[in-house]
């Protein structure tokens, strides 16, 4: 069986769990390190964290100095623990430590960059953008494999850049469906009644506040014809007063937290969009990116709004379906969506729910691919199986 050392930079983040899972249906052993944003460690039931030490968001400077740290200690913390066969860093920083790790286990584990985020930091300009790619080349000199999630960010960015060189496998943001059943269409809510509001959904990450305040101010010029529904992790520091700002918007409201994949039928089958539109590194991260939210909505049958220019919009234009914004205004916006009516809706979310359910799903099998890919990099005995290679 495949010992894998996953090394993370947040614990606490629900994708840190979904790959896991993956790792761990597919057929392997996982041992998983990291640092986190909260207080405790999470819980991950079957197996034990090891804990790194804390970070926070938008503190460049102490996270260096924790994996500074944590390098010097890896050694210990790392004592107990197994050899691995493959060593995977998720991020920068956790790219780093997997070199560390592999020279502390004598050198010969292959090591895999997981990069899902490109950091505004890296596209800097000067002379911190420089370092840090700079760092980045040198840290990567002996991965054997990338793993991203989406295209943009191995055209534009690692061979734009000439930061890597070595494959590129696509893991999309998909729903993790492990219940072993064919895939189902999902239960689509109905459109508003006479007087009722259209709704939109935005769910997950919520760290836009450039989206907050167009939402917003739709809604008001909508005068109550459509509302938005907020669920999901707010990155408070991104925002002035998030939870005061929402509160004060009558047309605006805050769920809080929810479960996925458990909660997602429920929270999408109470929407009609999806706000598959973030503005937080614009131009940049935000514009390669192709986000969960995409992949939960369609799912789900909740017509995805997303900006034209992005990669989301490059996606939904290839299968012709979802609405695309040309300019982020209260003006283009209402231009959108403002007059749709129920046969249009209707139309547009026929599209989505006549696309192929493995777009928006990652069953058994593909964990199953993900582990036989790893495995050959270490040397280990698999089946051949197929796995996409990003374009």
């Amino acid at each position: 069986m495949l010992n894998v050392l996953y090394l993370v930079h947040d614990l606490c983040d629900p994708a840190v769990r979904r790959r896991v899972t993956m790792l761990q249906i597919g057929g392997a052993t996982v041992t998983l390190a990291g640092f986190r944003r909260a207080e405790t460690v999470p819980d991950f039931e079957d197996l034990s964290p090891i804990d790194l030490g804390v970070t926070a968001d938008r503190a460049f400077a102490q996270r260096v100095a924790a994996v500074t740290r944590a390098a010097f200690s890896l050694g210990t913390r790392l004592g107990s623990i197994p050899k691995p066969d493959i060593i995977i860093g998720r991020n920068l920083e956790m790219l780093a430590l997997a070199n560390r790790a592999r020279s502390i286990f004598g050198g010969s584990a292959p090591i895999v960059y997981e990069c899902l985020d490109i950091h505004r930091f890296l596209l800097d300009t000067g002379a911190v953008g420089k370092t840090l790619r700079g760092a980045e080349r040198l840290f990567s000199r002996d991965a054997q494999l990338l793993l991203t999630s989406s295209p943009a960010f191995v055209r534009d960015y690692f061979e734009a850049f000439g930061q890597t060189r070595v494959p590129a496998v696509l893991l999309q943001n998909k729903i993790l469906d492990l219940s072993g059943k064919p895939a189902q269409p999902a239960k689509l809510p109905a459109p508003p009644a006479n007087g009722e509001p259209w709704k939109i959904g935005w769910f997950g990450a919520l760290r836009c506040a450039k989206s907050l305040k167009l939402l917003a101010d739709f809604t008001r010029r909508m005068q109550g014809r459509f509302e938005i529904v907020l669920r999901g992790r707010p990155a408070r520091v991104e925002f002035d007063d998030f939870d005061g700002f929402v509160r004060a918007q009558p047309y605006l409201s805050f769920q809080g937290a929810y479960r996925n994949p458990d909660d997602l039928a429920a929270i999408y089958g109470e929407v009609h969009f999806c706000w598959a539109i973030d503005f937080f590194e614009e131009g940049l991260n935000s514009s390669w990116l192709l986000p969960n939210r995409l992949y939960e909505g369609c799912r789900f049958g909740a017509v995805p709004i997303a900006m034209k220019g992005t990669e989301t919009a490059r996606f939904l234009a290839d299968r012709h379906i979802g609405l695309l914004l040309d300019v982020p205004s209260v003006e283009n916006l209402s231009t959108l969506v403002g007059d749709i009516d129920t046969d249009t809706y209707l139309e547009r979310r026929g599209k989505i729910t006549a696309q192929d359910l493995g777009t928006w799903i990652c069953v058994p099998d593909d964990c199953r691919s993900l582990v036989t890919r790893l495995a050959r990099l270490a040397g280990k005995e698999q089946p051949d199986v197929l796995l996409e290679v990003a374009a």
